[in-house]
């Protein structure tokens, strides 16, 4: 109920407001809800190594003193094909253009620890870019962490950004490639610098990253890492417009204004990103209430936690043809919540695999689902589920 009077409540606006609005794309399982959950510093967005765990439109909210950010995590960017395999609704081939319309700054996410895909954006990614040339990107490396030569970084920086960033040409020598002297064990940093009044000392990761810059003949004029941009030409007349022909032979984009490194899963340098959309936040009304942190009502976000344990805990496609039916939802009497859902698969084995050997699966992920409520909502909760086949 207080969730309801929040979003119906008209936002608490101070004497300046300041907004920013970003969609976070990417291919799916890239880690978009788990970097939004560490934006929002609080686990509202469902996350699973599966694909497609998100499957609806959802928004997150930052307010900070007068600046609120609002994200959109959006299902990864897939098409009818992939769709029509996971059983997905419609709605998610049409979200992600959706949430990109409204966007004042897109995050483009990559996993960099998929040695398959980490060296092209895909096909989804490059067109949706191209089809909103005028709003600006940026690129994110997520999962820097996993990777062990991160020499590799530069190569993939370069592939990601066919070689130009905020206008500027990166040069890297084929020399350095062969060199894999460059695997740090701690996570790597930002590749924003910080400013020279609050700059820190450099991590042995960082200092590492700075010598491959050294040796890989990254001009200074276009060091990744570069502080606050500078206005260059190109914002001026705009990105190009690329046509469908020019795409299949692109790998990146080469109009990203920023790169930023992180490690979302533990939170790494997540906070520099978040100080960055902060500052590019501009005038203009809030659109939700101080007290706000997601759009998702408390039953949307209990779906969410519940399907992501299931994804979690069943083979291959089965968890996809699962559907959930909330029978209860109650307030007792010490302030807990009570909650019981019905599981309803398609077939008798599926439901076998839910309930587990003596129960257990299903007793697992009531556990884990139910922590995570807690976490949610900040209250106890009682969660109790039920596994049964579909009429």
């Amino acid at each position: 109920e207080e969730q309801k009077r929040l979003l119906k409540h008209r936002p608490d606006q101070p004497q300046n407001p300041k907004v920013l609005r970003i969609a976070i794309i990417g291919a799916p399982n890239a880690g978009k809800s788990t970097l939004s959950n560490q934006l929002l510093g609080r686990k509202v967005f469902p996350v699973s190594k599966k694909v497609h765990t998100t499957r609806c439109k959802a928004r997150g909210v930052i307010t900070q003193e007068d600046t609120q950010l609002i994200i959109l995590d959006t299902p990864g960017l897939t098409n009818p094909l992939k769709a029509k395999r996971h059983n997905l609704e419609r709605a998610m081939l049409t979200d992600p253009w959706d949430s990109m319309k409204h966007a004042d700054l897109v995050l483009v996410l990559v996993d960099v620890s998929d040695h398959w895909t980490r060296n092209a954006l895909s096909k989804e990614v490059l067109s949706c870019l191209s089809r909103f040339p005028h709003i600006p990107s940026v690129l994110v490396l997520n999962k820097v962490d996993i990777l062990k030569k991160k020499f590799l970084l530069l190569e993939i920086v370069t592939d990601l950004t066919e070689g130009t960033v905020n206008g500027k040409k990166l040069e890297v020598k084929s020399a350095f490639k062969n060199d894999s002297s460059c695997s740090a064990k701690s996570p790597l940093q930002t590749t924003r610098a910080s400013p020279p009044e609050s700059r820190t000392p450099k991590s042995p990761c960082q200092q590492e990253m700075d010598q491959a810059r050294e040796g890989s003949g990254l001009d200074n004029s276009s060091d990744v890492r570069g502080a606050k941009s500078s206005p260059v030409t190109e914002k001026a007349q705009g990105p190009k417009h690329y046509g469908p022909k020019e795409l299949k032979d692109m790998k990146g984009w080469p109009h990203f204004q920023e790169i930023f490194m992180v490690a979302a899963l533990h939170g790494e340098e997540v906070d520099t990103l978040k100080q960055y959309l902060l500052m590019q936040a501009k005038p203009g009304p809030w659109e939700f209430h101080s007290d706000v942190l997601t759009s998702q009502s408390p039953q949307e976000i209990c779906d969410n936690i519940i399907r992501e344990k299931v994804l979690e805990y069943l083979p291959l496609e089965v968890p996809y043809g699962v559907t959930q039916v909330t029978e209860m939802w109650e307030e007792g009497e010490c302030g807990e919540l009570l909650i019981v859902q019905n599981l309803l698969v398609p077939r008798k084995s599926h439901m076998r695999m839910l309930i587990g050997r003596g129960g257990a699966i299903i007793s697992r992920i009531a556990q884990e689902a139910g922590q995570d409520l807690m976490n949610a909502f900040l209250c106890d909760v009682r969660l109790k589920l039920r596994v049964e086949v579909k009429d």
